[in-house]
């Protein structure tokens, strides 16, 4: 399905001002740098230094610099060095500032290593405990 370029240009901005108490489903992009008490889902978000945000976020890609308190999954995640991250971090490609701080588990989604090798299960590539199906961890990069 060709999806046409103008009309998906925009892009929500949520005012540092601005406190929200529920859920957020956006197609568009989202910009906070207010407060947020729910789950956000949406397809790219970007938050801001003073934002805080209090629940999940799904997204196709994320940058964060403020207060994150709940899951996050992302197939293209950015931590910025003033995050500070309470909760479980799911991640197809991973890149995490020098400073930033993170309390929880680290787990990629799809190993990309995993995929071209042949002796992979068909099933779910990653253990239980997030590690390769080799026994080895994860791969981030750490940005500095």
């Amino acid at each position: 399905m060709a999806m046409n370029n103008h009309s998906n240009s925009t892009f929500s901005v949520i005012g540092s001002d601005v406190t929200i108490k529920g859920d957020i489903s956006a197609s568009a992009d989202l910009h906070v740098d207010g407060t947020i008490e729910g789950d956000i889902a949406c397809s790219s978000l970007v938050q801001g230094e003073s934002s805080k945000i209090s629940g999940s976020i799904e997204a196709e890609t994320a940058r964060l610099s403020g207060s994150v308190e709940g899951s996050i999954n992302a197939r293209e995640l950015v931590i910025l060095k003033t995050a500070r991250i309470d909760g479980d971090v799911h991640y197809d490609a991973l890149t995490i500032e020098q400073g930033a701080q993170v309390e929880g588990r680290f787990a990629n989604r799809k190993p990309k290593q995993a995929q071209n090798q042949a002796k992979a299960p068909a099933g779910d590539a990653a253990g239980k405990d997030g590690t390769n199906p080799d026994g080895s961890e994860p791969k981030l990069s750490l940005a500095g």
